[in-house]
């Protein structure tokens, strides 16, 4: 009889740390899903070249890939896209690439995630940093959409972009906070 309480024991001991095994892993899957959203994003966002030269106005938005915050806002701005792609440019830029530095420096980033709203020229409607609720972000697509004035803009949290790295030659550097 004790042979049988103790085999009992093990076998629900297995099960247990095999269910909390199932549970971890779920986890740790749903945060590469949350990363992979944001990876998917900026490999489907229309290129910065081609934005500026096919006439439709633009959503930039500057990104990083360690930024909590575009990550979170990841999933809206996909259904966004899936929604106004026909009329409006998604565009990713990524602040750790020197590439954009010229760009950086341009829109003055120093948080993000900072949007432009671009209208067909290329020109500057407006922007916004930090987190964007998603009516706040769904209503000035549709105003760069058609046209139309956009709404308030809303700061929200954001991820304050570090020092160093790359500088333009007489250039402060974006990064700098100054």
């Amino acid at each position: 009889m004790r042979e049988n309480w103790t085999e009992r024991l093990r076998n629900g001991l297995v099960a247990l740390v095999a269910v909390i095994m199932a549970a971890g892993l779920f986890l740790a899957s749903q945060g590469r899903q949350a990363g992979s959203n944001l990876e998917a994003l900026a490999q489907e966002a229309t290129p910065w070249e081609q934005a500026q030269a096919n006439g439709k106005p633009s959503l930039v938005e500057f990104y990083a890939d360690w930024c909590t915050t575009c990550r979170a806002m990841a999933p809206l701005l996909a259904n966004l896209k899936k929604e106004f792609a026909d009329q409006v440019n998604f565009v990713m830029l990524n602040v750790d690439n020197p590439k954009w530095l010229p760009e950086l420096s341009r829109y003055r980033v120093n948080g993000i995630p900072h949007f432009l709203f671009l209208d067909r020229q290329g020109e500057v409607l407006g922007s916004a940093i930090g987190e964007q609720p998603l009516p706040i972000l769904r209503a000035n697509v549709l105003a760069l959409a058609t046209g139309q004035p956009l709404q308030l803009t809303h700061a929200g949290p954001v991820s304050v972009l570090e020092q160093g790295g790359p500088v333009l030659p007489n250039q402060p550097d974006p990064r700098s906070h100054g």
